[in-house]
C-alpha cells in the first residue's frame, strides 16, 4: 500500500503553499507573465518551494521579477457558513 507523500506532509507538519511567481522572458523585458503554483511545504524555511526557485533559475530563461507567498499549515475540514439568502442559478 503507497501512502500520498503530500498527505505524510501534512502529517508532519507542512501546510499548502501557494506561490505567485512574476517574471519576464529577456527577449521582452517589458510584459511581465504569471505563474502560479502549489505544493505542500514546511514553515518557516519551505525546502520544496527554494527547490522549485533553483530549478527555475538553473533551467529556465525566463527572469523572476517578484514572489508572492501564501501559506496554510491548518489540517481540518473546510470551514462552512450558512449564509440567509437566495442563489438563482439560469
Amino acid at each position: 500500500m503507497t501512502v500520498d507523500r503530500d498527505f505524510v506532509s501534512r502529517l508532519q507538519g507542512g501546510g499548502l503553499i501557494t506561490t505567485e511567481i512574476l517574471y519576464f522572458l529577456p527577449d521582452h523585458k517589458t510584459l511581465l507573465q504569471s505563474f502560479v503554483w502549489q505544493t505542500i511545504d514546511t514553515a518557516p524555511k519551505f525546502p520544496r518551494l527554494h527547490a522549485f526557485l533553483d530549478h527555475w533559475r538553473q533551467e529556465i530563461e525566463a527572469v523572476i521579477h517578484s514572489i508572492r507567498v501564501a501559506h496554510s499549515d491548518w489540517i481540518g475540514p473546510a470551514e462552512l457558513r450558512a449564509i440567509d439568502g437566495r442563489w438563482v442559478l439560469n
